[in-house]
């Protein structure tokens, strides 16, 4: 075992894990922290995305013990602060979501964008969030919540 002490939604969180254990189990089997999906857990899918000292990651591909002294930030600490919950409106008011697998780690990934370019493209849009799939919804709901919450935080 290794002893880890990271910072997880603004919670200090000292623990033991296994060396193989991955961050993003880590975060759902011991801290029940399960907004960040398992999908394909080769980092291809983004269904796992996180944020890890201020930058989106896949959990899928990080372990846990590499995490050791980070600041780690979850769909559910992002949502409990309130930064992201005009663009989940948006989701939502534009249908971009169905089943939502995808969800957290896609708004996570469309947040890191507005974060880093407030007044994207569609095309920039689209290839920021080529990383997360979505087998339910297509693209083009949400790209267009993307972009309203872009245009509204613009206007704000």
């Amino acid at each position: 075992m290794i002893a880890i002490t990271l910072t997880v939604n603004g919670e200090t969180i000292a623990a033991q894990v296994e060396p193989r254990t991955h961050l993003v189990d880590f975060l759902r089997e011991q801290l029940g922290l399960t907004g960040a999906h398992l999908g394909c857990e080769h980092g291809v899918c983004g269904a796992c995305t996180i944020r890890v000292d201020g930058a989106i990651v896949r959990g899928c591909l990080v372990l846990a013990a590499q995490a050791d002294g980070s600041v780690v930030e979850t769909i559910e600490g992002l949502s409990d602060s309130g930064e992201i919950s005009d663009l989940a409106q948006a989701f939502i008011d534009r249908n971009a979501l169905q089943c939502g697998y995808c969800t957290p780690g896609m708004l996570i990934a469309a947040q890191d964008l507005l974060l880093h370019d407030p007044s994207p493209t569609r095309e920039a849009i689209r290839e920021h969030l080529s990383g997360n799939y979505c087998r339910c919804t297509g693209y083009h709901a949400i790209i267009d919540a993307v972009q309203a919450t872009a245009r509204a935080r613009e206007q704000a």
